[in-house]
């Protein structure tokens, strides 16, 4: 996957190079796949998050949604017009689109992102997610891998999703495309939100945060740890029922974080699925399991927050088995079943 990742950003880069699309950088692989612990490997998907940033002329400001919905954050992506007219890009053969005027522009240059990926002055993620999927489409023939594998590509409206299979496999796979929070390792993306989500927002993500989490635990674990198997297990294990995969993942890290990576290894595997266990119990009748990233005072240093993440008061992922009896009564009796 990374490979052929590796490959479309180079022929990305070929093809968006004179142009007022976005940029596209390296794709980074995050999600359960990357980190190790896919609960169903025989249907695993493998996210990819591309960073894009402001083509010439361009400037990305990030907006706070300020309807808060459903308990996540949203953020809108400003797109404003920046003054080219110095020498450097006038050498480019490039006309300002502030300082120029419209008819010149409208014949002489490519239209502004504004005019192509925008509605009105904010980055629209349906549009965007139409524009990859007519690049990921344009650029597949030019790759090495078209020579040996079939593209699928699968309907998205917030990402671009496709497959590609050969003869003895296949692989799914989901760009979804973010603006990163300043140099932290947060992002605004595409990925679905809740239903009616407007094509404007962008939801603030932390599965770049995540992934670089696992992969600080798996440089300090040692070689018999058992820490994804535990996941997996409890993934696997809790598939069917109300409970979701990120639920099981949020309660794994939080351990991660607390019990020595010394207590993973092989013989005290049975005593950290107790623990899990039981901290999914108390969880649920407390009606409250924190959000990790957010606010976390125990991250590892190379894990970069924006400020205001880091000093947030975490959220109640379970905030709605406080809100609704009937909510928490069911989830209790599907923890006694599982």
């Amino acid at each position: 996957t990374m490979d052929l990742m590796d490959n479309y950003t180079v022929y990305f880069g070929h093809v968006l190079s004179n142009s007022f699309y976005p940029v596209l950088q390296r794709a980074i692989g995050v999600g359960s796949a990357f980190e190790g612990w896919s609960p169903r490997e025989q249907d695993v998907v493998y996210r990819v998050l591309i960073p894009m940033t402001p083509p010439r002329g361009h400037s990305f400001h990030l907006e706070l949604d300020s309807a808060e919905q459903r308990h996540v954050r949203n953020f809108r992506v400003l797109v404003k017009l920046e003054c080219t007219c110095t020498r450097e890009q006038q050498a480019e053969n490039m006309l300002c689109f502030l300082h120029h005027p419209a008819e010149e522009l409208r014949r002489n240059q490519d239209p502004s992102l504004l005019d192509t990926l925008c509605t009105g002055s904010y980055l629209d993620v349906q549009k965007t997610a139409r524009w990859f999927y007519q690049l990921v489409r344009a650029v597949w023939p030019a790759l090495p891998q078209s020579h040996n594998w079939h593209l699928v590509l699968l309907p998205s409206t917030r990402s671009c999703q496709f497959k590609v299979t050969n003869t003895r496999e296949s692989f799914r796979i989901e760009m979804v495309f973010g603006v990163r929070r300043g140099d932290s390792d947060i992002f605004v993306s595409s990925q679905p939100g809740y239903a009616g989500t407007p094509s404007t927002l962008w939801l603030e993500t932390y599965d770049v945060a995540e992934m670089k989490f696992f992969k600080h635990i798996a440089r300090h674990a040692p070689p018999d740890s058992l820490h994804l198997r535990c996941l997996q297990l409890f993934s696997r294990l809790q598939l069917g029922f109300g409970f979701s995969t990120y639920t099981m993942k949020t309660i794994v890290m939080h351990l991660l974080n607390t019990v020595p990576g010394s207590r993973w290894r092989r013989r005290y595997f049975l005593r950290r699925l107790g623990d899990i266990n039981v901290n999914l119990r108390r969880c649920l009748e407390e009606k409250c399991l924190k959000h990790f990233i957010i606010g976390n005072k125990r991250l590892p240093l190379e894990i970069s927050l924006p400020l205001d993440i880091a000093s947030a008061e975490p959220p109640n992922l379970f905030h709605h088995l406080a809100w609704y009896p009937v909510a928490h009564s069911q989830a209790m009796s599907e923890y006694r079943d599982l």
